[in-house]
């Protein structure tokens, strides 16, 4: 796995052997930031689930602010940092070591993000969680970008009736990137973070 292109660019990264996470290959990942390239420079990215940290790696290699990585893995925590100090990005990296539900909580009141990248266990519902508890938040607005990375089978038909609408769905061979943003016409659910405690 290496960063695509970017400050850092063909740069290897290291990844957690061992741990039961899905690094996105290289060729996915250099489609998703082809989609997201004009949005990168500049701005604040969050990348949840964050694994080894290329997600958030290649954004900041491209040019975006700042990036927050949240992982609750010891070990993935310590592949993260490794990473940063290795491509020299680690200064406008901010790593979260606890789990996503409680980084959002302690981030709350800030400014949105300018993208949102999530890449959850597969097939737990958890994408539909975070999205939920973000209808309410201050980290995401109208003009937030929301990526999920997840399993093709996995359900995205209650978007709208919590105020977001899915306008790309690009499908890999086992995979998908779903890109959704609020839909301001619609007012969304009321946030219940009690429903995520311990899940997420």
């Amino acid at each position: 796995m290496r960063v695509i292109a970017g400050t850092a660019r063909s740069m290897p990264l290291r990844t957690v052997k061992g741990l039961d996470t899905r690094p996105t290959t290289d060729k996915t990942k250099e489609t998703l930031f082809n989609i997201l390239q004009p949005d990168i420079p500049g701005c604040r990215f969050l990348d949840l689930f964050s694994g080894s940290g290329s997600i958030a790696i290649e954004a900041l290699s491209r040019g975006a602010e700042h990036a927050v990585l949240v992982e609750q893995d010891s070990r993935a925590c310590a592949c993260i940092l490794e990473n940063l100090r290795f491509t020299k990005l680690i200064e406008r990296g901010e790593l979260q070591k606890c789990s996503v539900l409680t980084a959002l909580q302690r981030m709350e009141g800030q400014k949105p993000f300018d993208i949102i990248f999530m890449d959850p266990p597969y097939n737990q519902d958890l994408e539909r969680q975070v999205l939920t508890y973000l209808t309410k938040s201050t980290l995401a607005d109208e003009e937030t970008v929301i990526v999920v990375e997840a399993s093709l089978r996995t359900d995205f038909t209650y978007l709208e009736e919590l105020g977001y609408r899915a306008y790309k769905y690009k499908k890999y061979k086992t995979s998908q990137h779903v890109f959704i943003v609020k839909d301001s016409d619609e007012e969304g659910e009321e946030n219940d973070s009690s429903d995520l405690s311990g899940q997420l």
